[in-house]
């Protein structure tokens, strides 16, 4: 660990939180090693109400339930029997530890969520594995939109695989050198703006349409000013962040000058 995670690590501990430590329980890890010594597969289902930090060595597989509710049980238990075909993806970045995290205190959003976030997590925003595959292919290659006006983005998906599957069809907006945008001490990474779940057979395609309205396309200062920047920018459509799993790239350009939106 640098020295500056230590710090950071040890002010944390200093000043407090609900919780200091985002792995399992000493105990469980022991528990799941002795599992991993035995040579079975083993594939771990995390019942939890926030991100937890797994050594993906551990584990086969992980199956994240949150809290399942009432039917919990049946559907984990036909999740892990394949008679149903997963395709739920994180609402959250899950870190690799605490290190990762700004301190308790600190309320910039440098290093916070999957927009301005830096660094590799474990499983970012937005991921999810599936028992079939799917690809990609954009609708066009390039794009250009005038400051504040809306913009549609297609992409086609297939089903590439041997089973009927759905699959949450995800929308960024990812700045480039020149239109990074965002508070002041954050650059912002990426963006979410548009997401779709659609069911396919194996060797089904489809076209998948977004929307995007201007404030999908805007940046916020710290002060709180939302503005529509031009320049050049990257969409990217795929099942999950840019680099998780199959996806297609566009290019995009606002073009005339910066927009200002209500905050």
């Amino acid at each position: 660990m640098s020295r500056a995670r230590r710090c950071r690590s040890a002010f944390r501990d200093l000043v407090g939180g609900d919780r200091t430590d985002i792995g399992l329980p000493l105990a469980q890890q022991a528990l799941l090693k002795a599992l991993r010594a035995t040579g079975k597969p083993v594939v771990l289902v995390l019942t939890s109400g926030s991100a937890v930090a797994v050594d993906p060595s551990l584990a086969d597989a992980i199956l994240t339930a949150w809290y399942p509710g009432q039917a919990g049980g049946t559907a984990i238990a036909e999740t892990l029997a394949g008679l149903n075909n997963p395709s739920g993806r994180l609402p959250v970045t899950v870190y690799k530890s605490a290190s990762d995290l700004p301190a308790f205190i600190d309320y910039t959003m440098k290093e916070r969520t999957y927009r301005y976030f830096t660094g590799k997590p474990l499983w970012g925003f937005g991921h999810g594995l599936s028992y079939t595959s799917f690809g990609y292919a954009a609708a066009k290659t390039g794009l250009t939109v005038a400051a504040g006006q809306p913009l549609t983005l297609a992409a086609k998906v297939s089903n590439t695989g041997a089973r009927a599957g759905e699959e949450v069809v995800q929308a960024y907006l990812v700045p480039t050198a020149t239109t990074g945008g965002g508070p002041t001490t954050a650059v912002l990474q990426r963006q979410l703006v548009g997401f779709d779940r659609v069911a396919l057979k194996p060797g089904q395609s489809r076209t998948v349409s977004f929307a995007l309205d201007p404030r999908s396309m805007s940046s916020v200062a710290r002060d709180g000013t939302r503005t529509i920047q031009p320049g050049a920018y990257r969409l990217y459509v795929g099942g999950g962040q840019p680099g998780d799993g199959e996806g297609q790239w566009t290019d995009l350009t606002i073009t005339g000058a910066a927009v200002g939106l209500p905050k």
